[in-house]
């Protein structure tokens, strides 16, 4: 595969506004900010979702993505943060990349990026034992 731009990044070969940097996670701000100091945290070697990040990886990565949003409110003064990791669906760089976003109430994100909705009567109950059943499944075949 032909390195994405997160790669080149993590490699030096593309310029960024880094913040961090680690042996297996490189850290920089998003060039398309939701609001000003919108951090990605990426593991340095290509992983391209979330479900292709082997297990020994978690640890490093979500370490830094947490000491990232401590860092963020303390640098900005926001008040707290908002992470996330978009998993195929919106993935706008084919490589796994959590969003560290600085929030302070009232700054006008509500339902920025989910729509919300409600379930019909025992709707919810119905999707919970779908889920519990595919977690289940997910644990035997593991």
């Amino acid at each position: 595969m032909a390195a994405d731009l997160f790669c080149q990044i993590a490699a030096g070969e593309l310029t960024s506004e880094e913040v961090l940097r680690t042996d297996d996670v490189v850290a920089f701000l998003d060039h398309r900010p939701v609001f000003k100091g919108h951090v990605l945290v990426c593991p340095i070697g290509h992983v391209e979702t979330l479900l292709d990040l082997p297990a020994e990886c978690i640890e490093p990565l979500f370490a830094q993505v947490q000491r990232v949003a401590a860092a963020l409110p303390v640098a900005l003064g926001c008040q707290g943060t908002f992470v996330a990791v978009n998993n195929v669906v919106s993935q706008s760089v084919p490589h796994l990349h959590v969003h560290v976003v600085p929030r302070t109430k009232g700054d006008g994100l509500r339902g920025f990026f989910w729509p919300r909705t409600k379930y019909a009567a025992g709707e919810a109950a119905d999707y919970a034992v779908r889920i519990r059943t595919a977690l289940a499944e997910c644990e035997q075949g593991a």
